[in-house]
């Protein structure tokens, strides 16, 4: 396990400025794996002046080099997999056997990706007397979620690195473990001092300070909409760029016409991996009158034939949520929606059988759900799914879009070209029809209140990037 529990800044560890640690708390045994260093703002204030210091360089250097530095830095990820794996499996709770698939492999591909990515920068369009170019932001600030924290990271560092900006780090307080990993890394590759800097800490206490830093040019932002708000407003009186993927309450279309038990499978599933720990969760399943006590038999068996345990058991499929306090959050909704009058399927508020310790949360399915209830309004963020019925595509497709959310979303009809249709119709950054899956070549965040900007694909370099016209005369 890891044991670093230093700051990294400028290329060098050293201990953070306050003396004080705060205990990172294994979920599923409730003790502690780690002494984290815990940032100040003179610390913070270091990182930045390490960063703006490193910049002029950097956001020189050529492609070639940044794509060799991001290319070594991808394989050193590789050959350290092992490591990465006991990390999230410790911090998160996920099982050890869906660690790779869920959380790592694709980063590591991330970094591959935008690795070739890195002569965007240097291409230049001229249109009539008019040259246009690319140039890197700047410094940015790069705070990430405890539910996919390496992912998230690559998904903001890799990015940032091709475009030649210089970078901050703030991991979730749950999750410093991986972002220790990347620093060890971009040390042992000769990443030049700087340019990537790690502060670990209390979000309150310095989170304020990093997004209003006046050297700092962007920050970059995932979590949920209360604080990416504060996010948006600690950053606004210096007018800088802030992108932000933040809350969902997903919805999942099935039509009457659709294969129901495929449908009703997929989207039960997508709700309880990681423990509904994911903000693009489709938590909101939509079902035709005529097929819904159907649809709510299959999402019984699939949340019940789950194996809920320690997540280093290769027969678990899903392990604890995050924290205690994560987990007291979900039990309350869960609370809040039997109270409501929801039909409670199977879950609920009781400990798992034989699980007296740890932040466990049985799958919960709730049926008769109605959509002014708040199961079906709030992000929960757990292994939790409210189940809706509904007369009429258009009164689907209604119910669907009535939500301050618009993350992601879902359609399984006939085939793909009838859900195309409805997909066009859903007011949501993504959509997955028929069965679709998450992919790091397609640009990912949200309308309305799930944030604004994009990361992965080509649009999440974007956002690192500075569009410049020179007219000629």
């Amino acid at each position: 396990m890891i044991t670093q529990s230093k700051l990294f800044i400028g290329g060098q560890w050293m201990d953070a400025s306050s003396g004080q640690t705060l205990d990172v708390i294994n979920p599923a045994t409730e003790q502690p794996i780690l002494a984290m260093a815990c940032a100040n703002e003179d610390d913070v204030d270091r990182a930045v002046a390490a960063a703006k210091a490193a910049f002029p360089a950097w956001s020189r250097s050529p492609a070639a080099e940044r794509k060799r530095l991001m290319l070594a830095m991808a394989d050193a990820l590789e050959a350290r997999a092992a490591d990465l794996i006991d990390a999230t499996v410790a911090c998160v709770g996920i099982p050890r056997h869906q660690a790779m698939d869920f959380q790592i492999g694709s980063p590591i591909e991330a970094l591959r990706y935008y690795a070739d990515l890195c002569g965007v920068v240097d291409k230049v369009e001229t249109k009539n007397n008019v040259t246009i170019m690319r140039e890197p932001i700047g410094v940015c600030t790069l705070i990430n979620p405890w539910n996919y924290p390496f992912m998230q990271l690559i998904g903001k560092l890799a990015p940032a690195l091709a475009a030649g900006c210089t970078v901050i780090a703030k991991p979730a307080e749950q999750t410093p473990l991986l972002d220790i990993i990347i620093a060890e890394i971009c040390e042992t590759v000769g990443l030049p001092a700087g340019v990537f800097n790690l502060v670990t800490g209390i979000g309150a206490q310095i989170g304020h300070r990093l997004c209003a830093h006046p050297d700092v040019d962007m920050v970059s932002f995932t979590g949920s909409t209360g604080a990416g708000i504060k996010v948006a407003q600690a950053a606004a009186p210096g007018v800088k760029r802030v992108c932000q993927e933040l809350g969902g309450k997903s919805p999942f279309i099935i039509t009457d016409d659709a294969d129901l038990e495929a449908a009703v499978r997929y989207g039960t599933e997508n709700v309880i991996l990681m423990g509904g720990q994911t903000c693009d969760a489709l938590t909101r399943m939509f079902v035709p009158a005529g097929r819904y006590e159907e649809a709510v038999a299959i999402a019984k068996t699939v949340a019940e034939e789950q194996v809920i345990g320690d997540p280093l058991l290769p027969d678990t499929t899903i392990g604890p949520l995050a924290s205690m306090v994560h987990r007291d959050r979900v039990l309350r909704y869960i609370g809040i929606g039997i109270d409501e009058g929801a039909r409670l399927v199977t879950g609920g508020l009781d400990r798992p059988d034989g699980l007296e310790i740890g932040a466990y949360v049985k799958p919960t399915i709730f049926a008769d759900v109605t959509p002014d209830m708040t199961i079906a309004r709030e992000e929960i963020f757990g292994p939790v799914l409210s189940i809706l019925k509904y007369e009429t595509l258009d009164e689907a497709i209604k119910m669907a879009n009535d939500s301050q959310f618009g993350l992601s979303s879902a359609v399984w009809a006939k085939d793909k070209s009838a859900a195309l249709k409805i997909a066009r119709q859903m007011q949501a950054g993504q959509c997955y029809i028929q069965g679709g899956y998450f992919t790091i070549h397609a640009p990912f965040g949200g309308y309305k209140q799930s944030g604004n900007g994009r990361e992965w694909a080509e649009h999440g370099l974007e956002e690192y990037l500075e569009t410049k016209a020179i007219i000629a005369g």
